[in-house]
């Protein structure tokens, strides 16, 4: 208990001042995903107080970010699109897969996998935190114009006709279910039909404008008909607020820039009692628990998003132990991966139970509780109770901040979060490492950013193997005693080695690992040996491991040798490669243990026992 008070005043400055950066983002990434600004600000209450609490980064500031936010809005533009567009429906099944995202966060964390993370390639985060940036830059284009395209009347006319033809498929599923729907009887159809309002219509037109104008395509395929129903008001405010939070960082850094922009231009718009557009009305009061999440739960809904909440699972993961090692370089201190990511999947976990989005550590929100003083887990907890004070007290107020404001304060999150180190580099790097990043920006933007990141490893992964192994195979020689300026020099306890048996005995050096990159060279030895030598002897000292491909290749060249009737010695086999020759029995059926040794004297004195001078 004392460590949560050891630095209460710096906690307390650091916790406020982190709390007041993050409360427009989450507004922000609430508006983004889809379910409103409410969803944002409780999963940043949550998520702060209770990754903070449980958590293994003491100054780790965690609620809605940018990845998680892009990662998210993907699988809620599905769920309600699967819905009729309806988000209360979808609302559940949501929750359910961001619930079931924490809990994976947990076993995570007790398995220990969070010292893995830091494998990952950089191509691949690269090109992944590039497309986040882009995503929400080309999503919040026409908030920023003002456009919404569920308002526009004459784009929902178009889906009228589509929109009528799924009510009658829905009748006639209904039907189907109900065994009415007999082919000399369309009588019950008919009536049904006769029934549908034009109310109804109406709403299924608006949802499918709604779902074709989601994500980065549908913003794309909106943006011409925005260009043309520009809300100039809306672009003002936008513009305002971008200029404001760029411009007043040149002035000081000490207060927000996001906030006073948030601040003045919100202010400044509800003052002069222009028309604009608000966010979503924040419901009142303390969040409600989801009891949804439970009692309509079905497995056949969330089974296709099961892949999607092990995604959001190590995307939090990563982005939150990137952030723990930024934390790390500033305070001198060392956090502990695996309870991080339990703290992380607690503070998820309950975000979801009351409908807050999940999130991640965020590195701003750290950095600046780092700077204004905080050290413990004290000041993450303050942030999130900041923010629950925000939401109890000020919910009405929040309401009234215009939807172009938090368009603004997107597209500079946007702008920011992009990897310009990766891009500026992309001249410099190799070919494929661009086009790998390459790859996983393009995926990610415009088809599906788990699959994008999935690919991108695979690739990565590949890659590394094929350097691996090129540099591997160029170390792991296999080379016969010098007979020439070629070859290799024989090994110091070879020195006496008999000159008149050089031509009967071949001495092979095997160095460095025999594995699937090198056997191709390995397998060359046999086709070595000249046709006078009866006796090979292996040096295997420098050999510490062989893969299965490297042990099917010593195999294939043993079984040769024996072919020829060609004796085979090994000398200095080293332990791993021991105990896989002898799992495959190729010790003793191929080799004798007799015929191997620890050093070469012994094996020599045994060579000249059998072996004759005959060439």
């Amino acid at each position: 208990m004392k460590q949560f008070f050891s630095n209460f005043k710096g906690d307390v400055f650091g916790g406020l001042t982190a709390g007041i950066v993050a409360l427009p983002l989450a507004l922000a990434f609430g508006v983004s995903s889809g379910l409103g600004p409410s969803a944002g600000l409780y999963g940043a209450i949550f998520i702060s107080f209770f990754a903070a609490l449980f958590g293994g980064t003491n100054t780790q500031i965690s609620g809605p970010t940018a990845p998680m936010t892009a990662v998210s809005m993907v699988i809620i533009a599905g769920l309600i699109g699967a819905h009729e567009g309806d988000v209360s429906k979808a609302l559940p099944v949501i929750l359910f897969v961001f619930l079931l995202a924490g809990l994976l966060q947990i076993v995570l964390g007790v398995l220990g996998v969070g010292k893995y993370i830091k494998y990952m390639p950089y191509p691949v985060v690269s090109g992944f935190m590039t497309a986040i940036g882009v995503m929400i830059l080309i999503t919040q284009l026409l908030p920023a114009l003002g456009y919404y395209p569920k308002e526009d009347t004459d784009f929902v006319k178009t889906f009228v006709p589509e929109a009528e033809e799924v009510i009658l498929n829905k009748i006639l599923k209904e039907e189907a279910g109900e065994g009415i729907l007999v082919l000399d009887n369309f009588k019950e159809t008919i009536d049904r039909a006769e029934k549908i309002t034009q109310e109804q219509v109406q709403m299924e037109a608006v949802a499918l404008a709604a779902a074709d104008s989601s994500g980065v395509l549908g913003a794309v395929k909106g943006l011409s008909r925005a260009i043309f129903k520009i809300n100039y008001l809306e672009l003002t405010l936008c513009l305002l607020t971008i200029l404001i939070i760029y411009g007043f960082k040149r002035i000081t850094t000490t207060i927000p820039s996001t906030l006073v922009a948030l601040l003045l231009v919100s202010g400044g718009a509800y003052i002069l009692g222009v028309k604009y557009r608000p966010i979503e009305k924040i419901p009142e009061g303390f969040p409600t628990f989801n009891m949804d999440i439970f009692t309509e739960f079905s497995y056949a809904q969330i089974k296709p998003y099961i892949f999607s909440a092990v995604s959001l699972a190590f995307l939090g993961a990563i982005d939150s132990l990137l952030t723990s090692v930024v934390a790390d370089n500033i305070t001198k201190t060392r956090h502990k991966p695996s309870k991080e990511l339990v703290g992380q999947g607690i503070g998820n976990t309950i975000s979801a139970l009351f409908g807050g989005l999940p999130g991640a550590g965020a590195t701003i929100r750290t950095v600046v509780n780092i700077n204004a003083g905080g050290k413990t887990k004290l000041s993450g907890m303050i942030a999130g109770v900041l923010l629950l004070v925000v939401l109890l007290a000020l919910g009405p107020v929040a309401s009234q901040i215009p939807s172009a404001v938090l368009a603004g304060i997107l597209i500079t999150v946007g702008i920011g979060v992009m990897d310009y180190k990766g891009l500026k580099a992309i001249p410099h790097i190799p070919k494929v490492e661009v086009v790998i990043m390459l790859v996983v920006l393009v995926l990610s933007v415009f088809w599906d950013l788990v699959y994008a990141v999935g690919i991108g490893l695979i690739l990565a992964s590949l890659l590394f193997m094929k350097k691996m192994g090129d540099l591997t195979a160029s170390k792991s020689t296999v080379q016969k005693l010098k007979t020439s300026d070629t070859e290799e020099k024989e090994w110091k306890d070879e020195a006496g080695f008999p000159k008149e048996l050089k031509e009967e005995v071949f001495i092979k050096h095997l160095n460095g690992p025999v594995f699937f990159g090198s056997t191709t060279e390995f397998q060359q030895l046999a086709q070595q040996i000249p046709d006078t030598a009866s006796h090979v002897i292996l040096r295997m000292d420098l050999v510490p491991y062989i893969d299965q491909s490297g042990l099917y290749a010593m195999e294939d060249i043993l079984l040769d040798l024996e072919q020829r009737s060609i004796s085979v010695y090994i000398v200095g086999i080293q332990k791993q490669p021991m105990y896989l020759m002898k799992k495959i029995d190729l010790i003793p059926d191929l080799i004798s243990e007799e015929r191997i040794f620890e050093t070469f004297d012994p094996c020599m004195s045994s060579l000249k026992k059998v072996i004759k001078d005959i060439h």
